[in-house]
């Protein structure tokens, strides 16, 4: 297994140099500062990567190219956009960068209601409060339809959290939530939100289910002839929101993508904190059934709460992922093909120097870098006991 670590780039607080220190070898990273739906200039994409060599790292994975909204509803032109993911990813496979993370979330990705929950020991997370987002949904979005969505008891509640909500709370919630996370392409005021979420009146989840297949079949000849492979990221969390489709978020979702365009260059993305949410995913008989289709992991561990649709970012050998059982479960499958799988760990939580420090929400240096050591711990310890 490769240990990779997540790069905002040029400007990440999180130097290069700070990257070797942490032991992981391979960068995950993206040529964020070009526009959704750019075709990657290979001048651009070989110029980072020697940036990323010249520290003594290399460029793993690509997290993300992103996908273009009117991909995803299907608008009129969608193709040229799909055309040109495809052409950035055939500049990347030429430029020696193979594999590539993306993901099909419509409008926003991973989302989050708070992103400095203070735990016991000092520390803070990101975390998903059921009832905020609710309060969010249906008295500060107004979404039509909102309340009935999330249910009597769960709109109660949320009225109450609104109604306890002063002007700089209620503006705290919107900016995390449609601010635009990391690794997100776009930020939004609740005005344009709301347009954007229109833009999904009436798909469902078997349209955008229909579109993500006439996207695979443009882009995945494409992927595979150039020898580079794909990586589906799930769904953050698994489940709807705002009234929007989610198709990336249970052992179904992940067989019927595979399914769409059956070549190895269609595959996961595995990420257990995502799928972790949800407590009918059995991660590591995930794992054993859709091993030789992964392609990346992201290791974290994510902790439901006393209302199960409310989690946080747990330490990475805590939570409801059994990190071991899933490192056990990755390495059979590199025994098994005989590949050296990229993994990285995912959403560190914010403790001593972190908090001194201005990172993006959730990659901080020494919350990610105890989770990667933990995670190293753990894979020197199965790899020791298999002799």
């Amino acid at each position: 297994m490769i240990e990779t670590w997540r790069w905002f780039g040029p400007n990440d607080p999180v130097t290069l140099a700070d990257v070797r220190q942490t032991g992981a070898t391979g960068i995950v990273t993206a040529l964020h500062d070009l526009p959704n739906g750019t075709v990657w200039p290979v001048e651009a994409i070989e110029a980072r990567r020697d940036m990323i060599a010249a520290a003594g790292l290399r460029w793993e994975v690509v997290e993300s190219i992103p996908v273009h909204e009117d991909i995803k509803t299907g608008a009129p032109g969608w193709e040229r956009h799909a055309e040109a993911w495809a052409e950035s990813a055939r500049n990347l496979a030429r430029s020696g960068i193979r594999t590539i993370c993306y993901n099909f979330m419509p409008v926003l990705d991973w989302t989050r209601t708070d992103l400095e929950h203070a735990l016991p020991d000092g520390a803070t997370c990101l975390r998903f409060d059921n009832d905020d987002m609710a309060a969010f949904d249906i008295h500060i979005l107004e979404r039509p339809g909102a309340a009935e969505d999330h249910g009597p008891e769960v709109a109660a509640r949320a009225a109450a959290r609104f109604a306890a909500m002063d002007a700089a709370a209620k503006d705290r919630l919107t900016r995390t939530i449609i601010a635009g996370l990391p690794g997100s392409e776009e930020s939004f005021t609740v005005e344009s939100f709301r347009a954007q979420l229109a833009r999904y009146d009436g798909l469902g989840h078997a349209g955008l289910r229909a579109n993500l297949a006439k996207f695979l079949e443009i882009v995945v000849p494409v992927v595979e002839a150039e020898g580079a492979v794909m990586g589906m990221h799930p769904d953050d969390p698994p489940r709807p929101l705002f009234g929007l489709p989610r198709i990336v978020s249970t052992a179904d979702d992940l067989r019927a993508i595979l399914a769409m365009v059956d070549s190895p260059a269609n595959g996961l993305t595995f990420c257990t904190g995502s799928l972790g949410v949800r407590a009918d995913n059995d991660l590591p008989a995930m794992l054993a059934e859709f091993g030789d289709r992964v392609h990346f992991l992201h290791l974290r561990a994510t902790k439901r709460e006393a209302d199960p649709l409310s989690f946080h970012e747990a330490p990475h050998l805590d939570g409801d992922v059994d990190m071991v059982a899933v490192m056990r479960a990755a390495l059979a499958i590199g025994a098994a093909s005989g590949r050296a799988l990229p993994f990285r760990p995912d959403h560190g939580h914010a403790m001593a120097d972190d908090q001194r420090r201005r990172t993006a929400p959730g990659y901080p240096l020494i919350g990610r870098m105890r989770g990667l050591a933990e995670l190293r711990g753990i894979l020197r310890t199965l790899r020791a006991l298999e002799g």
